[in-house]
């Protein structure tokens, strides 16, 4: 999923928006280790559709998460500055999510997003590939740039490592890997206080996406990336599983084997309808809300990121509609009018435990 809608980044560009207070948080006597949140992901390519996301998702959000794709044509082909680009289109849309007292996680994603094969969209169309030094240097100085004017807590360097090493060229595996490597050497040695992670890919780890089902682990992409202080998980189990109560106790503990290193969900879901060959319901998107609360216990969880709060209209995005973009667009917790769905409600039990973090 991960970087679809953001060609229409400049939506995001919210000139005069009115900083407001984020809504009251009540708490129970259960507890959890786990800050949760969003993507800024809106159901329609409009400014309006993003406000009224993060007004709604807010009051039941710590984290506001930015993943997109590193907006290349502007960086490589109109040569326009990182700062100049992120003042014209995530300055004050951080501004604001920060008002809500959100924090701020940040992944820049080096391949397609919803194709780990292939180089990042705009790399294709501008014949250019993440194996080049040009490239890499133009992601390691956006990079400064974000940490520098946006002050993430939280930097991601590369989506779903393991998804890459097996979909894509070899080539453009080791690129991820040098361009991710150095970027965060940049980063330590400019003095950023963000904690820095790489994700993986929690279905892939287990054999269960495009795998015969045998657990293969992470553990190359602990040797690859040591740079982590953090490692990201991606998780759309509803790919392996029928029911969301056969995840193992150890779904995400397991990839680990034995580290201590903290871990947080950085994207992920479950569908409320039919996708492809998928069959489920809005209930028993609700039931993985609540069993994935069992799992982020199990690995005492930093963080767990819902990528949508809201479905996306497919009817309203401009074609090409990416084919397997379908398989995604129902893992909002409410519908693209922001109806809620049976999920929000075992949401917001979850978020009104007392947060000991």
């Amino acid at each position: 999923m991960r970087s679809i809608l953001l060609a229409g980044a400049a939506v995001l560009v919210l000139t005069g928006i009115a900083a407001c207070g984020g809504g009251d948080q009540s708490s129970s006597s259960a507890m959890r280790t786990w800050r949760m949140g969003f993507s800024v992901v809106p159901p329609r390519l409009t400014t309006a559709a993003v406000i009224e996301g993060i007004d709604r998702w807010s009051l039941r959000a710590e984290y506001a998460a930015i993943h997109e794709e590193l907006p290349w044509t502007d960086l490589l082909l109109r040569g326009m500055s990182p700062d100049d680009i992120l003042d014209r289109d995530k300055v004050q849309l951080v501004a604001y999510m920060r008002s809500k007292g959100l924090q701020l996680y940040f992944m820049a994603d080096l391949t397609d997003g919803l194709s780990r094969g292939e180089e990042a969209p705009q790399l294709r169309a501008l014949g250019r590939s993440i194996t080049e030094p040009e490239v890499q240097q133009a992601y390691r100085s956006y990079l400064l740039a974000v940490d520098r004017k946006l002050q993430p807590e939280i930097i991601g360097l590369a989506a779903e490592t393991n998804l890459i090493r097996a979909a894509a060229l070899p080539a453009v595996y080791a690129g991820v890997v040098t361009a991710a490597n150095d970027a965060a050497g940049d980063l330590l040695a400019a003095g950023s206080s963000a904690t820095l992670l790489f994700s993986v890919q929690v279905e892939t780890a287990w054999g269960r996406l495009g795998g015969n089902a045998s657990y293969l682990g992470v553990e190359q992409d602990f040797t690859d990336f040591p740079f982590a202080q953090m490692l990201g998980l991606s998780s759309y189990p509803y790919f392996g599983f029928a029911q969301p109560e056969d995840m193992p106790a150890n779904y995400y503990s397991r990839l680990l084997n034995g580290r201590t290193l903290p871990v947080m969900v950085v994207e992920g879901g479950w569908t409320s309808a039919a996708a492809g060959t998928i069959q489920s319901t809005p209930a028993l998107q609700a039931r993985y809300i609540t069993r994935h609360a069992q799992l982020l216990d199990a690995v005492g969880a930093r963080g767990l990121i819902q990528l949508l709060f809201a479905d996306i209209d497919l009817a309203s995005l401009p074609p090409p509609i990416p084919p397997n973009l379908p398989l995604f667009v129902n893992i909002g917790l409410t519908d693209s009018d922001f109806n809620a769905k049976p999920a929000l409600a075992a949401w917001d039990a979850l978020h009104a435990r007392h947060l000991t973090h």
